[in-house]
């Protein structure tokens, strides 16, 4: 998406701190070969998708570009249950499927991409194939999969996170996304994550379609009694300070604890849940998608 909007000075250069969320133990290895992004398809890996949205909507171009989408069959306050299958197996594909399956699912979202820019003379710009829009989506899909992965087993070496790192660019190759845009080193996705939240503001448009979504105003009541309260600690448990800030929410010491504990109480009961039932998910929603392009019905 290309994007025209006020965007916040900072006098000094992002740093980790601000752009990252606090990961406190060690990796606690449960396999002696390398890691890879597959490892990081646990169900517990969606915990902070709603996170990841807010994250993504950040940025003015997205932001806009979601909130003011004419292709209501795939709106997250209309269809939100919809949105969740696509969006999942739009990762699932991405990391698990075959080119031809990429390219079968980058065509179908292709579709719906073409109805997204901007009107003429919009404050903010925006066309839902700017590659470098795109790149953002792709390195916050690709944050929350590390992020999840360093929750439940522990914080990386360098040398894990490098390998860890290795085969993500389907993140964004998937779409637009060309192999040379994509960091080629974990150390340079760092410096480009810290410039790139640079770009990060949300204004009250995008704010009050984020709060609509952190407290689930697109589902019916009965459901969102429940489970309101824990998504949005969720939430906002996995944004890092600057996104905080600009959502304009609080979050303490203790809400940091209560954070870190419940992820030390969950990655020890994940440990005895065996690999094919955390991952069965996304397998299953992969399995779909092989299911619809073998039956040649809609992808999204």
């Amino acid at each position: 998406m290309t994007a025209a909007a006020h965007s916040p000075e900072h006098a000094t250069p992002l740093t980790k701190d601000r752009t990252r969320i606090h990961i406190g133990t060690a990796h606690r290895p449960i396999t002696k070969r390398a890691i890879k992004l597959t490892d990081a398809l646990d169900f517990w890996s969606f915990a902070g998708a709603a996170a990841n949205v807010v994250m993504q909507m950040s940025r003015p171009g997205v932001g806009y570009g979601v909130a003011e989408s004419k292709v209501e069959s795939g709106s997250l306050t209309r269809h939100p249950w919809k949105r969740a299958r696509t969006t999942t197996q739009y990762l699932a594909v991405a990391i698990l499927g075959t080119e031809q399956e990429r390219l079968a699912y980058r065509e179908a979202v292709n579709v719906a991409h073409r109805q997204v820019h901007s009107a003429p003379g919009a404050p903010v710009r925006y066309n839902a194939f700017d590659r470098d829009l795109q790149l953002w989506v792709a390195a916050c899909l690709y944050i929350g999969f590390e992020d999840t992965y360093q929750l439940l087993q522990g914080r990386m070496s360098d040398e894990q996170a490098e390998a860890f790192y290795v085969s993500s660019s389907t993140l964004g190759t998937t779409l637009q996304v060309t192999e040379e845009m994509w960091p080629a080193t974990r150390a340079e996705f760092d410096q480009y994550w810290n410039r790139a939240c640079e770009l990060v503001a949300v204004d009250e448009f995008v704010r009050g379609y984020l709060d609509d979504l952190l407290n689930l105003r697109m589902i019916h009541w009965y459901l969102r009694l429940p489970f309101r309260n824990l998504l949005k600690f969720l939430t906002i448990g996995f944004l890092a300070p600057i996104f905080r800030e600009q959502l304009r929410v609080e979050w303490t010491d203790a809400d940091q604890r209560r954070f870190e504990n419940l992820f030390v109480f969950v990655a020890f009961v994940n440990r005895f849940i065996p690999r094919f039932l955390r991952h069965g998910g996304t397998h299953g929603l992969m399995a779909d998608v092989r299911r619809r392009i073998r039956r040649q019905k809609n992808l999204i």
